[in-house]
């Protein structure tokens, strides 16, 4: 949601000729995340929101334009993908990927309170029911090969210590069998500003394009992580525990996890951890250049999971205690 690629209001007024939604009267960029770029398009009909893809090709983000299409359709709060007179919603601009979606009410929120903490959680597992219906499937692109990849990457970058710390849980992860544990549609990036509220009232998930096949349990580590946190004060970082029991009574009342689940929740935890440390790293040693850019402090998520380590290491030495 950086701006990487400049766009004009002429620019856009001419992509925007077999749209009818309406003349453009304002084009304006989005500062926030570090992927794609964004820009708020307002209309004589409503506000929308352009998002340019930076990494993806057309065929690859035909599986996040059906995706929430059906998920729009099945009545999880997400953008609707526009479609121009011919039916098509993807095109190219400035020779890249770029689509239009409908702009939901609300804005993102800095401290969750745990009625919102709730609502995310909810919001969730209707998505994860709902998507079962979905029969395509996408491939996660922050996946193993990715982690591994991206590892050897900013290994160099890093200290001694972090360097221990990484290949640990790398080989961690590796070594974990998950093949018992629900799969379905997964956001992938459900953080806070991914989510709108109109006052504690959630107004919808954006922001799609990390989505995939994968573990749901993963999913629900990844938004734990980002929901269920001290967000101010001298704990800031650390796990609150109200918000966590909040967000998975609340989940576990429409998809109540498996006993698989519950045994493997500590590591999803962990991974959820690792792959945003990962992707932090790698955006702070390896910036993509544009505007409004900002980069994010890969640290947040590694003392996250030392946190997590920490945990497992003392929930095991209890269980060998009994």
């Amino acid at each position: 949601m950086s701006v990487f690629t400049t766009l004009t209001l002429d620019e856009v007024r001419d992509w925007l000729r077999d749209f009818a939604i309406g003349e453009i009267r304002e084009l304006r960029g989005i500062a926030a995340g570090i992927t794609n770029t964004n820009y708020f398009v307002i209309t004589e009909h409503g506000r929308y929101v352009l998002t340019v893809f930076e990494r993806s090709n057309l065929e690859e983000l035909r599986y996040f334009v059906d995706l929430m299409t059906f998920l729009a359709q099945h009545g999880v709060p997400c953008p609707t993908p526009i479609a121009d007179k011919n039916g098509a919603s993807l095109h190219l601009l400035k020779a890249k990927p770029a689509l239009m979606v409908t702009c939901l009410q609300g804005e993102d929120i800095a401290t969750p309170n745990l009625e919102q903490v709730k609502q995310v959680a909810v919001t969730l597992a209707k998505m994860h029911l709902a998507s079962e219906g979905f029969t395509q499937a996408g491939v996660n692109q922050r996946g193993e090969n990715w982690r591994t990849a991206t590892a050897c990457k900013v290994m160099p970058k890093l200290s001694a210590s972090d360097q221990q710390l990484l290949q640990s849980e790398l080989e961690y992860q590796h070594r974990l069998d998950v093949h018992a544990l629900p799969r379905g549609v997964i956001h992938g990036d459900l953080f806070r500003d991914n989510v709108l509220f109109v006052g504690d009232q959630l107004g919808g998930f954006i922001d799609f394009y990390y989505a995939c096949d994968d573990i749901l349990l993963y999913d629900v580590a990844i938004a734990v992580n980002e929901w269920c946190l001290h967000h101010t004060g001298s704990d800031i970082g650390s796990v609150d525990e109200e918000k966590m029991e909040t967000f998975l009574s609340a989940y576990e009342a429409l998809r109540p996890l498996s006993p698989q689940e519950r045994k493997l929740w500590l590591a999803m935890l962990r991974r959820a951890a690792l792959r945003f440390w990962l992707s932090r790293l790698d955006d702070f040693y390896f910036p993509q250049d544009g505007e409004l850019t900002h980069t994010k402090d890969p640290n947040h998520f590694k003392k996250i999971l030392q946190q997590y380590i920490l945990q497992q290491d003392i929930d095991h030495a209890d269980d060998l205690d009994d």
